[in-house]
């Protein structure tokens, strides 16, 4: 048996290398927490710990960490993939056909901003289905309130700004 903080590792490489896409801290930890498998401090030190480690990449836009298995994570994890046990491997798959939807759904419309050259943040706001891309689209706002507001609303309405954006184009 695995010491605890290892087993939370290969927990953690186990899910993201069943996912077909990048998951957010908040998902991981929605999952380890709810399960009651950890603590919140042993979660996060074991995914510092796999980023350190290169098993894990993470890239960060706004306040989101996405967390992605590394080629050399796919590696270690099938070395020690034995050592999770099927009950924690079935919670997992379970886990990702009862949030499948929610999961693309906040992966599928991202928003971020930056300083603009002149005056004013540049927003740049995506909406993706599977893995084509279906808006990529950057606008210009005065502030930094503006760029925030925009971002936010992005994730809620992003569907309905596309079905309006084609149904007034075509």
């Amino acid at each position: 048996m695995a010491e605890p903080l290892t087993l939370y590792k290969l927990m953690i490489l186990y899910m993201l290398e069943k996912s077909e896409f990048p998951l957010t801290n908040a998902q991981i930890s929605g999952f380890i927490l709810d399960k009651g498998y950890t603590t919140y401090f042993h979660l996060q030190q074991a995914l510092s710990e796999l980023t350190d480690s290169e098993l894990v990449k993470t890239k960060t836009v706004r306040n989101s960490s996405y967390y992605q298995i590394t080629p050399l994570g796919k590696q270690t994890l099938s070395y020690f993939e034995d050592q999770i046990s099927e009950g924690i491997k079935t919670d997992i798959a379970n886990f990702f056909k009862e949030n499948i939807i929610k999961i693309r759904e906040e992966l599928s419309a991202v928003a971020d901003y930056y300083k603009g050259q002149e005056e004013g943040y540049q927003v740049r706001c995506r909406l993706r289905q599977d893995k084509i891309s279906l808006v990529d689209l950057t606008i210009a706002v005065p502030s930094e309130e503006a760029a925030k507001a925009v971002c936010v609303n992005w994730k809620e309405k992003s569907q309905n700004a596309y079905e309006t954006l084609i149904e007034f184009l075509l």
